[in-house]
């Protein structure tokens, strides 16, 4: 993912000009913290890089992972640089995570980690400097415990220091299925921009955790898109006629949804207009993108298609709509959430929805006309607006 990351980003910088220097000096992030956490007898390597805040704080997700390490954070923190700067935001790039699994332990265990993470960046993150978020295996509850102990330690009682917080602890209305609803926004603007109709639309999704479930929900509700295949770690399922999500329930949605059963790599063969990517990273690479049919892959993982991959889909006329402007819902939610926090505000859900909106459409305007492909595109408007 980094190296992919790194050399979009080289493209398009040399695309619009930047020098070798200038685009050593980007690609380096401004800092890169590490140190442990302790679980009983056992540690864990934890991390956060700060990649780069000329447009404003370093904003981006913490992940709970075992496989967690310094080149994954580099490399998100790199795209959430791009990303923000693409969603025209004032915010920067960072991400952070620790190795660790939190499935494996009891809830204790998973606050004291939690704890001991916003401990251990005490003195560099904050209001106006870094905003940290949820991500893989970490939550609203994770992130209130996370907001406490910063509180605790330094007396700020702004909330404002962390995003995609409880409700109760100054989290944003709107937050849990923005992700999935910018997702919608991209593929609605998009089919607008090419005269297609959303109606009837055989949407393939990869991914039913809580992005690719409030797409689906979303995009059947208000694009009238039909779900034909749906797919998890374990299995696909499709049904021509649709799957249908609207009435079904998070959590248990691959159990409720009826259709033919295949494995879960059927999902890249189902026929279909548009396939949603919204699982892992580097699922669509060259061995697997010829079993593609879309015409169109909508990115609601981060990396999800990797550069070699990304190449040939687009030789033959297969249009990536990017991760950088896909599913960036959720970290325009988290600013506004942060908005909200500093001006002592609560916003209701519809006007939370609305200015998303408005920013995503803005965004995807300078975008999605271009004459080149989409995710090329996206990154020479993300570095013209960090030049």
């Amino acid at each position: 993912m980094l190296e992919t990351a790194q050399e979009l980003i080289q493209d398009a910088a040399q695309a619009i000009g930047w020098s070798e220097g200038q685009i050593e000096e980007f690609l380096t992030p401004d800092h890169v913290h590490r140190f442990m956490v302790d679980v009983g007898d056992e540690t864990f390597e934890a991390y956060r890089v700060q990649h780069n805040d000329k447009r404003g704080p370093y904003k981006g997700g913490i992940r709970f992972h075992p496989e967690v390490d310094m080149q994954e954070v580099q490399a998100l923190a790199t795209l959430m640089t791009i990303k923000c700067a693409a969603m025209d935001i004032p915010m920067g790039g960072g991400k952070g995570g620790v190795a660790f699994d939190p499935r494996r332990y009891d809830q204790a265990t998973v606050e004291s980690v939690a704890r001991q993470y916003a401990r251990g960046l005490v003195d560099v993150i904050g209001p106006d400097t870094d905003v940290p978020a949820p991500d893989v295996n970490t939550n609203a509850q994770t992130i209130d415990w996370m907001v406490d102990e910063y509180e605790r330690i330094t007396g700020d009682d702004s909330h404002a220091s962390f995003t995609g917080k409880s409700l109760a602890h100054g989290g944003s209305e709107g937050r849990t299925a923005a992700t999935g609803r910018g997702g919608v926004i991209a593929l609605r603007q998009y089919c607008e921009q090419h005269d297609i109709t959303t109606k009837d639309l055989r949407v393939a999704l990869q991914g039913v955790g809580n992005v690719g479930y409030w797409f689906a929900k979303i995009a059947e509700e208000e694009l009238g898109v039909r779900i034909v295949a749906a797919a998890n770690s374990k299995k696909t399922l499709s049904n021509p006629d649709g799957l249908g999500f609207m009435t079904k329930n998070e959590a248990t949605i691959m159990d409720e949804l009826e259709g033919e059963e295949q494995g879960s790599d059927a999902i890249f063969g189902i026929e279909c207009d548009v396939l949603v990517l919204a699982a892992l990273g580097d699922v669509v690479h060259e061995d697997n993108q010829a079993d593609i049919s879309a015409r169109l892959i909508l990115e609601l993982a981060n990396g999800p298609v990797d550069l070699a991959a990304l190449k040939q889909l687009e030789a033959r006329d297969v249009h990536v709509i990017p991760d950088v402007l896909a599913n960036a819902g959720g970290v325009v939610v988290s600013y506004l959430e942060w908005v909200q926090n500093k001006q002592g505000e609560h916003w209701s859900e519809q006007v939370v929805n609305q200015r998303l909106d408005e920013i995503m459409c803005s965004a995807l305007t300078d975008v999605l006309g271009a004459k080149k492909p989409l995710k090329n595109a996206a990154f020479e408007a993300a570095l013209k607006r960090l030049s």
